[in-house]
């Protein structure tokens, strides 16, 4: 029971959506902007660095309270992982933002920097490398998560084999939740870091193109009786 109760507080704390907020403060709607994600690449190129790294501090930390409390509580290694898993898919579907969320990185850095320290940082260094390396934040991310399964393989005082089963089912995760990124890197345009978020989401343009045709009706048709008038007028002045 006591396990239940950490894996449902753990989905609520990964739940709580920092990117979100955190441009909602900054007057933008993150999931109307760019890509509709609310993770902190997104909220880079919508709102800002400052809005950016408030992000990158806070979406771990979900990640890491999750973990640290089920292991205050006591809970066995599966315990605590479920509890770490818990806290990433709150993060990526979200219940209050409809199910939609982030993708996850950053809740699943939180996660193992408390479960295998060295493995994890060993990941960031080799993901931050690549970012720097080629401006790709989508590549860098998906080689940090692919390498610290390797690390903690190699890494015996860390490895189990609990730890390597949610470190490769997070790799999976990830990588489900990056296809588009995936998809775009493979044809040679996705963004490069720094560029700005321009349009809308993709998921939300069709209901933003509804509302905008049905504000141009009303317009179309004063258009016209606008023309009509002045019709009228034009005959008026030749009768005359």
């Amino acid at each position: 029971m006591l396990t239940v109760l950490g894996i449902v507080l753990a989905y609520f704390l990964g739940s709580i959506p920092t990117g979100y907020i955190i441009a909602k403060a900054n007057g933008v709607d993150i999931q109307r902007i760019g890509s509709g994600n609310i993770g902190a690449t997104n909220v880079l190129r919508s709102v800002g660095r400052g809005a950016a790294a408030i992000v990158i501090i806070t979406d771990p930390l979900k990640g890491m309270v999750a973990v640290w409390l089920a292991m205050l509580a006591g809970l066995s290694e599966w315990g605590v992982l479920l509890c770490g898993l818990a806290a990433v898919l709150g993060n990526n579907y979200n219940i209050f933002l409809g199910f939609r969320g982030g993708k996850g990185i950053a809740t699943s850095i939180g996660v193992f920097i408390v479960l295998a320290p060295l493995s994890t940082t060993l990941g960031i260094i080799m993901g931050v490398f690549t970012i720097v390396l080629c401006r790709y934040v989508s590549m860098g991310s998906m080689i940090g998560m692919s390498t610290t399964p390797l690390f903690l393989a190699l890494h015996r005082p860390e490895f189990t084999g609990p730890k390597m089963v949610l470190s490769v089912t997070l790799l999976l995760l990830s990588m489900w939740r990056h296809r588009s990124n995936l998809v775009r890197l493979a044809q040679g345009v996705e963004r490069r870091i720094g560029e700005r978020a321009t349009g809308v989401a993709t998921s939300v343009a069709p209901a933003i193109e509804t509302s905008d045709t049905e504000d141009t009706e009303p317009a179309q048709g004063a258009n016209a009786d606008h023309n009509e008038a002045e019709g009228t007028a034009e005959d008026t002045n030749v009768n005359q």
